[in-house]
C-alpha cells in the first residue's frame, strides 16, 4: 500500500474529529513522551546485549609464590634490624 498525502490528511481530520483542537497538543506530547521513552527503552537493551556478547579481558592471576615473596619482605627499616 503506498503512502499517500491524502492517507495523511484524512487521518488528521478523523482525529481533529474525534479529539477536537483544544486536546491535540496535549495528545501530540503524549506520543512525543512515548516515542522518547521507547527510543530509550530499546537503546538501553541493545547496550545491554552488546555489553552482554562483549568478551570481558581476564585479570593477571597472581601465583602464590608471588604472594608470598611480597609478604615476606619487610618494607621499612626498622621492621629489618639485621640491615643495620
Amino acid at each position: 500500500m503506498p503512502f499517500h498525502p491524502l492517507w495523511l490528511v484524512l487521518i488528521l481530520v478523523v482525529v481533529l474529529i474525534i479529539f477536537g483542537p483544544g486536546r491535540l497538543p496535549e495528545l501530540g506530547g503524549a506520543v512525543g513522551k512515548a516515542m522518547r521513552e521507547f527510543r530509550k527503552a530499546t537503546s538501553e537493551l541493545t547496550s545491554e546485549v552488546t555489553n552482554a556478547t562483549q568478551p570481558r579481558p581476564e585479570p593477571p592471576a597472581t601465583t602464590p609464590a608471588a604472594a608470598t615473596e611480597t609478604t615476606a619482605k619487610p618494607s621499612t627499616p626498622e621492621a629489618n634490624p639485621s640491615k643495620n
